[in-house]
């Protein structure tokens, strides 16, 4: 312990002052960069900036959400958005990211906590209360206990922390990137389902039209009831086509705006009618190598890894002492000598030494704890480079494969739907098919360009997956197969 007077002797306490002077050394731009509000957030803005474009905030006042709030509806009321635009309102609005975001902050507070060191123990005593001839006390005692074991170790648990706080800054900024995935995929499943749902409407007036010319036909005998009954069938299942449309896109889009946290007069935005056309793309050679420089759950795992490793090393250093504690400190005595009141103080030191005595528990089966939790991580993170890889060949596969099939739907099946359509007009000018055999070769166009329309988004919603298997937030790979989520509205200009 350490006295609590200066007329104490110095020297007597020099190991205890100068183990306290130790640890509180952590530099104090460490201590600033903990105690910051936003501490680690730079870190997930940029990975944010860097793998979608957009731009992440971290609301932490009624004011910044005010201020983001308006932001967001200048942003989205009354505006069909695009895609980035649905990114940035998501990163900006969705409120279960910032409550992943004070996960972040926990972390900075947990890692300044370490920093800050244990603090000393102050011991006040005082002996012979009430005796009235001393005046109230007798003896005076005090001093200050530090716990020695927590200063020496003070370094590695700092390293410790800091390691922890890296890794929640890479757990943010996973999370920040799988908002924005999802994000940019619900605007591409909406868009789809608008652009087909559009597309079934104009096969069902088709489809309508042979109806109605079928009926008015029949009441001639031209036509028998059991061909007049096929082309209503057609009309009536392509009604409920439709209306399953209208309810898929509506569903559709209700879930983007979940994901970018609308609500209120925001609900007023819009979509555009269809997605764009494909792009030209490029083959990457690369892309494995890529996903393993890129991916922020992947370089968590190696962060947990080098945590473990530095957990096991510093049990391994307190295997068999786990606390020790140093106390030093001294005391004055009142007296009374011919009837006058003195205080002395004693020329003795104490010092006292505390610690556990390992008779029991040798710290053995602490450090097999460390042993196999740090193969576990190891482990861990072997499969993860594994997943990691495994999913970048899966996503560039689905990519150009997607790619592929929509550009086959576009370049080779909609020119021939095309000019059996224009050659199936001019014959039926010239008398030589009928009007259904027209009605029939529209609906097939029709039906091709639902086919090329869902191969379209397919490859969209795989650019996205692939963008997420680079940096993290996503992993599954884009889906196969047409038909999709789809509605229909009247809108002209969105939806």
């Amino acid at each position: 312990m350490k006295v609590l007077r200066t007329t104490y002797p110095r020297g007597a306490f020099l190991g205890v002052s100068s183990a306290l002077v130790l640890a509180a050394c952590t530099p104090a731009s460490d201590l600033e960069r903990l105690s910051s509000p936003s501490a680690g957030f730079e870190s997930v803005a940029t990975t944010a900036r860097t793998a979608t474009g957009a731009e992440a905030v971290w609301l932490q006042s009624a004011e910044d959400i005010s201020a983001n709030a308006k932001k967001v509806s200048a942003l989205v009321s009354g505006k069909t958005i695009s895609a980035d635009t649905a990114v940035q309102v998501a990163l900006l609005n969705n409120r279960g990211l910032q409550a992943a975001y004070a996960d972040l902050g926990l972390s900075a507070a947990d890692a300044w906590q370490v920093a800050l060191a244990p603090n000393p123990s102050l011991h006040l005593g005082v002996l012979g209360l009430g005796t009235q001839s001393l005046d109230g006390f007798r003896t005076l005692e005090g001093g200050i206990a530090a716990n020695l074991l927590a200063l020496t170790t003070q370094k590695s648990r700092n390293r410790i922390a800091d390691v922890r706080f890296r890794k929640a800054q890479l757990v943010a900024a996973e999370e920040t990137l799988r908002v924005a995935t999802e994000a940019r995929k619900a605007w591409i499943t909406t868009v789809a389902a608008f652009e087909t749902a559009s597309l079934v409407r104009q096969t069902q007036e088709t489809a309508d039209a042979a109806s109605e010319l079928a009926a008015e036909l029949g009441k001639t005998g031209y036509l028998g009831r059991d061909d007049q009954a096929r082309e209503h069938a057609f009309a009536a299942e392509l009604a409920g086509q439709r209306a399953q449309a209208d309810l898929a896109a509506k569903l559709a889009k209700e879930d983007l705006t979940r994901i970018m946290g609308l609500f209120g007069v925001d609900l007023n935005y819009f979509v555009p009618d269809a997605l764009p056309g494909l792009p030209r793309i490029a083959d990457r050679k690369a892309f494995e190598s890529e996903a393993l420089a890129g991916r922020v759950d992947l370089a968590a795992a190696k962060l947990e890894l080098e945590a473990v490793a530095l957990d096991y090393r510093l049990g391994d250093r307190t295997r068999v002492v786990s606390d020790i504690a140093l106390a030093a400190g001294t005391e004055i005595e009142r007296e009374l000598e011919d009837g006058a009141r003195h205080s002395a103080q004693t020329d003795s030191l104490d010092l006292e030494v505390a610690f556990e005595i390992p008779i029991f528990d040798s710290g053995a089966a602490r450090l097999r704890k460390g042993e196999v939790a740090y193969m576990k991580a190891a482990h861990q993170l072997a499969q993860k480079a594994v997943d990691v890889r495994s999913e970048a060949r899966a996503a560039h596969l689905a990519w150009t494969g997607t790619h592929k099939i929509a550009r086959h739907y576009r370049d080779v099946v909609l020119p021939l739907r095309k000019t059996i359509e224009e050659e199936a007009l001019l014959s039926y000018n010239g008398m030589i098919t009928n009007t259904f055999e027209l009605l029939a070769d529209t609906r097939a166009r029709m039906q091709s360009n639902l086919l090329e329309a869902s191969a379209r988004r397919d490859f969209w919603l795989a650019d996205a997956n692939m963008t997420a298997v680079l940096y993290g937030g996503g992993g599954a790979t884009a889906p196969s197969g047409g038909g999709g989520a789809t509605a229909a509205a009247e809108e002209p200009a969105g939806h």
